[in-house]
């Protein structure tokens, strides 16, 4: 987990040039690299810079539905080791949040492969490895790293530096609350379509960040999501638990994700 830190620190210590040459646009699917300001949460810029990567996505695969985001990731040349690096850190997490998806399925009463098959046999992945620096000239800054917000998919693993304190989530009460890092372990947050198909026994993880720190702190987010073309809707066996009906309506999780991803940007 630190490696991963480690590797993603040193990218963003590059020269800014050298960041841009995988800067993202709307050409590369919206993958790459982001400066400070571009990422926006509910209109406002969040002050961090960021590298956006998908599942790769051929042209055509999902005909309309995921036309914005075709493509393939855009990985630095330095550091040498970044690509090869990343991609096994995405298979191990891709791993890792399939079998919390298991234990969920049983937690909640279900079958222990309930949410794959059509639903999420195939899991779209998303990776965010986001930079919050300290020097950011006082015309631009604002005191949010990144605005309140919940996540797209089913559940995100969040690796944080160990000895900063920034994420916060907010808990039943209203009251937003440190998600103060442990070393070695992964922040796991509840996303949008997971509360769908629970029809709300889990809710989404609504959270932010609040970088006070002095020093320049590095988050790596791996984001797990149902398979792209999936219409999730209330499982019954859920909607047993919650009364019988369906608490929120069925949604295509591509649709979900294309829908903010072209209105996250600023570029």
């Amino acid at each position: 987990m630190k490696e991963v830190r480690d590797v993603t620190r040193k990218f963003f210590q590059l020269p800014y040039e050298e960041k841009l040459k995988i800067k993202m646009t709307p050409q590369s699917g919206y993958r790459g690299y982001q400066r400070i300001g571009e990422n926006v949460t509910k209109g406002k810029p969040d002050m961090h810079e960021a590298i956006d990567c998908y599942t790769p996505i051929r042209p055509g695969k999902y005909g309309d539905l995921a036309k914005p985001m075709e493509g393939s990731n855009l990985w630095p040349e330095n550091p040498s080791n970044f690509e090869a690096l990343l991609e096994n850190y995405i298979n191990l997490c891709r791993d890792l949040s399939r079998k919390i998806m298991r234990g969920i399925a049983l937690a909640l009463g279900g079958a222990i492969d309930a949410f794959e098959g059509e639903t999420a046999g195939d899991p779209f992945w998303v990776l965010r490895l986001i930079g919050y620096p300290v020097d950011i000239p006082e015309e631009q800054r604002t005191d949010t790293g990144c605005g309140a917000h919940t996540d797209y998919g089913l559940l995100t693993l969040v690796n944080q530096d160990d000895d900063i304190c920034a994420l916060e989530v907010q808990n039943r009460s209203g009251e937003w609350i440190h998600a103060t890092p442990i070393a070695g372990t992964f922040v796991c947050n509840i996303g949008d379509m997971l509360k769908v198909w629970s029809n709300g026994i889990y809710q989404s993880t609504l959270h932010r960040v609040v970088n006070n720190s002095p020093r320049y702190r590095v988050s790596v987010a791996f984001f797990y999501e149902s398979n792209f073309d999936a219409a999730i809707e209330p499982v019954q066996f859920c909607r047993e638990k919650t009364g019988g009906a369906a608490k929120y309506e069925k949604v295509v999780y591509g649709e979900h994700l294309v829908k903010k991803v072209l209105t996250n940007f600023v570029m």
